[in-house]
């Protein structure tokens, strides 16, 4: 039977990953994966990761199972981080927490939840969104449509067509948003965006589905969950998967959740109860160390606050970096204006570069992004701006 199986193409960006790492010229430069990489071009272990790593080394005494949703002290610390640690919604039983392995994990439990118990047949997502997003609701067997987001020419949020687009959507439908940092293209709305959103989904009977990757990596903790926090107010039935590869570095522990909130305290048990089943059939019950881990950090205010200062310090050198590759490419004398990559937000930007740009700077520079043309602006370096500028210089 194995003789019928073709080979599958690799993914758009993990396949890129193994290309950079069998290029053999010193000065390749890899934005394509999306991870964090520090200034001396490593992805780091926080110094707050290493403290609960030490912390759970002396005082763990089993190995024993989780239980299907995960540890109850993980599930209230994600509710707190995504809503406030003060909402209402919390103490009132509406959000309803399971450990997901990874956002992509919680992505792929959420649409089988949509699909197995809520009735939902289409899933919308931006055009242009995550690539892997098509895969997971595919998978699901959900219809996907798209509206429309990211605006070419002003390289900014299309606003107007985004709300015409969702002006459209059925009641029933999903609709998925980005928490904020939006993958491709670093262009989020502002708060008064975030109503206008909300009030159309409200209006089209929609439920609103987050991707919530990257909290912290746009303006701060807080700040970067104000358009969900206003959609939770108006809206009562949500969806959330949730992600701490990005901010907390726990890239390969496979991190996430899938939270949901629900019009009555009820409503959500019984929401949750058949999460546990999907979980139950698909993955038994989820890891234990990386949610230990998060969850240590952030049931300590000590650590919490150093854990703060620790995003803080890699949401400013992202920032800088922004600044740093638009200021290069002036010095390159490059005419084109690349100043909205300095206004975006996360790790991720649309350069606007074609195919053709983007396979010539892999073939005579070794400098791997997605054809697309998004680049992850956090594998920067400083010491490589000048190298990278200028080959993108050559190419436009």
């Amino acid at each position: 039977m194995f003789e019928r199986v073709s080979v599958a193409p690799a993914d758009p960006i993990l396949g890129l990953n193994e290309a950079f790492k069998a290029e053999t010229r010193p000065e390749k430069i890899n934005l394509g994966v999306g991870v964090f990489k520090d200034a001396g071009g490593n992805t780091p272990i926080l110094e707050t990761v290493k403290e609960a790593e030490r912390r759970l080394l002396n005082s763990e005494n089993s190995k024993s199972y989780s239980s299907i949703e995960g540890a109850a002290e993980y599930a209230l610390a994600v509710q707190k981080l995504l809503l406030g640690a003060t909402s209402p919604l919390i103490a009132s039983g509406r959000v309803k927490t399971a450990q997901a392995p990874g956002g992509t994990g919680a992505l792929r439990i959420a649409a089988e939840l949509m699909t197995r118990q809520l009735g939902v047949t289409t899933v919308w997502i931006s055009e242009p969104t995550w690539g892997n997003h098509n895969s997971v609701f595919a998978a699901a067997g959900l219809t996907i449509k798209t509206y429309r987001y990211f605006d070419a020419e002003t390289k900014g949020l299309d606003i107007d067509g985004m709300l015409a687009d969702l002006g459209q959507v059925q009641p029933g439908d999903a609709v998925l948003l980005h928490g904020c940092c939006h993958n491709p293209t670093g262009v989020d709305p502002t708060i008064a965006q975030w109503g206008q959103i909300t009030q159309v989904l409200k209006q089209q009977q929609a439920l609103p589905f987050l991707d919530f990757a990257y909290q912290g990596f746009g303006e701060g903790v807080e700040e970067d969950a104000a358009g969900l926090r206003l959609l939770v107010e108006q809206i009562p039935e949500v969806i959330i998967a949730s992600s701490f590869s990005k901010n907390f570095g726990l890239y390969n522990e496979r991190v996430g959740a899938i939270t949901v909130v629900a019009a009555t305290a009820d409503e959500a048990a019984a929401v949750l109860s058949q999460v546990k089943v999907l979980i139950r059939a698909i993955y038994s019950n989820p890891p234990f160390h990386g949610a230990a881990v998060v969850s240590t950090i952030l049931q300590d205010p000590e650590l919490t606050a150093r854990w703060h200062q620790e995003v803080a310090a890699m949401r400013s050198r992202i920032l800088d970096l922004r600044q740093a590759f638009v200021d290069g490419l002036k010095a390159q004398g490059v005419s084109q204006d690349f100043s909205f990559i300095a206004q975006q937000k996360g790790m991720f930007s649309f350069s606007g570069l074609n195919k053709e740009q983007v396979q010539r700077l892999r073939d005579e520079y070794a400098i791997y992004m997605v054809g697309s043309g998004r680049m992850n602006v956090a594998g920067m370096s400083t010491e490589r701006m000048e190298y990278l500028c200028k080959a993108i210089a050559a190419v436009l």
